[in-house]
């Protein structure tokens, strides 16, 4: 019902914008959308955030798929990232108890049960086996898995109500299957736990790397018991001396880098909780639900791209984001300037001459400000481009290690790692 009446108001708020603004110019009209926009974006943030479970869940994903919507709407939905509160310990034991078919104080000698973790769909408690081995136990909420798709569904509408999926019927379709896929796989411990394991078994011999154990007797499609791996903050660890700081972002790099060219399949969401940092440089890894698998021809397309963008070659860049969908295929011409600014921009963060001679300081990066100004003097060809299915995940995973970067406060030449990944 919460749903419903967020989508009927968004319905009316958007009718009574268009009939207002019939006969203003167009610079009005543009000025009206954003504020419908603005109002919008806070009224979904506002209702999702409300709701636990899959609903919430979905604006959080949303939020992460910035470039699928309007600024003024991803930026209300970004709040929806940040921890929700905690269920009561007494439905968190019931859940545990109908999962694993015994009692919490036979499964456990400790469980704590005030959680260290809590978000949209589940929490995590610490908790001691039998055997005196100290684990994590993630715990899904009841009944979240049961409402997903028909959740998704009602935000879409939502969404497309407003005007804000600006996208043709098959894009917004490819884009939400994503978002669908995505939504089932976090809400399957089974499919995480045997996530667990390969990218466990793949970084194996990676020191400095280390990724929690599954515990298989306690763990069900809706319990997750992991090894207790703990670390500090990426606050804390931002306060650390340069050297260990460099060791933390050349292990982050080799995450997802080696993971996307090695393995062809990647953890895709870097948020700052989903990592633990230690003192000797040691990145500690968590939830392994959101993984996005890809073809060897797509990795090659990736890889070929990385190689035109080092070089600056803007011809074959265009045709590479043409293969990749993100670029149209239409007969509007896009100057080489366009791609040349875009680039002078992104190659800076990973120290890529002639853009950025030696170690980058992420700590005084402006890289975000110089990206949005240039938007605005770029907006009249951003027509000719639009959100790829392909590549969603991965933007998501490459601008959220940028900001693990930013936040850590590190200064890196990052230029040796990208010539180990993207030469053939």
């Amino acid at each position: 019902m919460k749903l419903a009446g967020m989508t009927a108001s968004i319905a009316g708020k958007a009718a009574k914008n268009s009939l207002r603004h019939l006969s203003s110019d167009e610079e009005k009209r543009l000025q009206a959308r954003s504020e419908l926009m603005q109002d919008v974006g806070i009224q979904i943030a506002e209702t999702l955030g409300e709701m636990k479970g899959a609903v919430m869940k979905v604006g959080q994903i949303a939020s992460q798929y910035k470039d699928v919507f309007p600024p003024e709407v991803a930026t209300a939905l970004e709040k929806l990232q940040k921890d929700a509160p905690p269920m009561p310990y007494a439905q968190i034991r019931a859940q545990i108890e109908r999962e694993l078919k015994s009692p919490v104080d036979q499964l456990f000698t400790v469980f704590e049960e005030t959680p260290f973790a809590a978000a949209s769909i589940g929490q995590v408690h610490k908790a001691i086996l039998p055997s005196g081995q100290k684990v994590v136990v993630k715990v899904q909420y009841p009944d979240v898995d049961e409402n997903c798709d028909s959740d998704l569904k009602q935000v879409r509408m939502a969404l497309k109500i407003a005007g804000v999926l600006n996208m043709s019927k098959q894009l917004q379709e490819q884009l939400f299957n994503e978002i669908r896929q995505s939504l089932h796989d976090e809400l399957d411990y089974v499919k995480e736990a045997h996530n667990l394991q390969v990218f466990g078994a793949f970084h194996a011999e990676d020191e400095g790397l280390i990724i929690p154990k599954v515990v298989n007797s306690h763990s069900t499609r809706r319990i997750l018991t992991l090894t207790e791996e703990m670390g500090e903050t990426l606050t804390v660890a931002a306060t650390w001396d340069n050297e260990i700081k460099q060791k933390i972002a050349e292990r982050l790099f080799h995450f997802t880098a080696g993971q996307l060219f090695g393995l062809y399949r990647m953890h895709c969401d870097p948020h700052p909780g989903n990592f633990a940092f230690r003192h000797d440089g040691s990145v500690v890894a968590y939830d392994f639900g959101g993984i996005r698998s890809y073809s060897h021809s797509e990795v090659q397309l990736f890889r070929r791209f990385a190689q035109h963008a080092v070089k600056g070659d803007v011809t074959a860049l265009e045709q590479d984001l043409i293969a990749l969908d993100i670029r149209r295929e239409d007969d509007k011409n896009v100057p080489g300037e366009f791609y040349e600014k875009w680039l002078a921009i992104g190659m800076k963060p990973l120290s890529i001459a002639p853009y950025q001679e030696g170690a980058f300081d992420f700590g005084s990066s402006q890289v975000h400000h110089e990206a949005i100004s240039q938007m605005r003097t770029s907006l009249k060809y951003f027509g000719q481009f639009q959100p790829s299915a392909t590549t969603m995940m991965l933007d998501r995973t490459v601008s959220g290690q940028y900001w693990n970067l930013v936040n850590l406060g590190v200064e890196i030449d990052l230029s040796p790692l990208v010539a180990q990944y993207i030469t053939n």
